[in-house]
């Protein structure tokens, strides 16, 4: 019987301590992952946005920098074919490139099941054929019969798209839908289905909607993770694109380091005075510090403390005058 391949660790591939990437602070090199959210959150239109950063080496998202370039690979299993073209060329317009230039490949079958034997070896062909940078495949649920709840049955797809992942070093990404009324929870336990949907990715994205915009969400198992992106679906010419939503420049001081600082500072700009609630919401402390630094300030002679709250003295606090008294 033949023996597994092994390598003595110091042989190892030596990458450092910096993260090779796909797609700087998005997407690992060669990692596989979950673009998730809820329906409607354009999981689509991001997947898509990576295929033609990927394919074009422009910045996705016209932000984060692709460290890599080559073919893409793409199956749409939900949205017609038309408008994955449509998308794709408002998307390129956005990015500067031009989708007849683009190695994207679409596979146009109707479908693929990924607990089928012949539908694996069929994808495996593709793969070997186009050897892509980035598969993408979208949505998981039309990807196969099995009940996504039940570990045995998962366990087995995404060990064969971690196969194809290490067979032919690339990067796959993999759409999946959150659970209804999950928006309180942390995006990777919000996955729908088996908890090994979050476990098996490298790199994962997950969309939701607040009351004005989208929010990226970025997980990354062996990187740190950005701060949540604010993203909007603008549009150009032949259709939207997702772009980055800067954050206005506030016009406001930071809040100086020191409580007590905060403290006066916030009573001074307010129009009266200001309660303990007021206080601790406006200098963001705790209420036990709140508590220890008002006091003194208050036996400073620094802040008054009445009936309606805290406000700052008029005037310096008297100087203690020692009087004689005639004997």
């Amino acid at each position: 019987m033949n023996s597994l391949p092994v390598k003595r660790a110091c042989e190892l591939t030596d990458n450092g301590d910096q993260p090779q990437w796909l797609i700087e602070g998005l997407w690992a090199d060669q990692a596989v992952g979950i673009l998730g959210g809820q329906p409607k959150c354009c999981k689509s239109f991001l997947a898509l946005d990576l295929a033609v950063s990927v394919a074009a080496g422009s910045p996705c998202l016209r932000r984060f920098p692709v460290r890599r370039t080559g073919p893409v690979l793409l199956f749409p299993a939900e949205d017609a074919l038309a408008v994955v073209r449509q998308r794709l060329e408002g998307i390129c317009m956005a990015a500067g490139a031009q989708l007849d230039k683009l190695p994207i490949y679409v596979i146009t079958a109707p479908r693929i099941l990924l607990d089928l034997p012949q539908d694996r070896e069929q994808l495996r062909a593709t793969v070997a054929e186009i050897r892509p940078a980035l598969l993408i495949l979208d949505p998981f649920i039309r990807l196969h019969r099995a009940d996504e709840n039940a570990s045995k049955d998962v366990a087995p797809l995404l060990g064969y798209l971690r196969e194809l992942q290490r067979q032919f070093g690339m990067a796959v990404l993999l759409v999946h839908h959150v659970r209804k009324g999950s928006s309180t929870e942390r995006p990777g336990q919000a996955l729908r289905g088996s908890s090994d949907l979050h476990g098996w990715g490298d790199s994962n994205l997950y969309l939701r909607r607040n009351s004005r915009h989208l929010i990226l969400s970025v997980e990354q198992r062996a990187a740190p993770s950005p701060d949540d992106i604010p993203l909007h679906l603008s549009v150009n010419g032949h259709g939207p694109s997702l772009a980055v939503l800067d954050a206005p420049q506030s016009d406001k001081e930071p809040l100086p380091a020191s409580p007590a600082d905060r403290i006066l500072l916030a009573i001074s700009q307010a129009a009266g005075p200001l309660t303990a609630a007021q206080l601790r919401k406006a200098c963001r402390i705790r209420t036990s510090t709140l508590s220890s630094v008002t006091a003194d300030l208050v036996a400073a002679g620094r802040l008054r403390r009445g009936l309606d709250g805290y406000s700052l003295h008029s005037s310096p606090p008297p100087v203690p005058v020692s009087l004689s008294l005639p004997l």
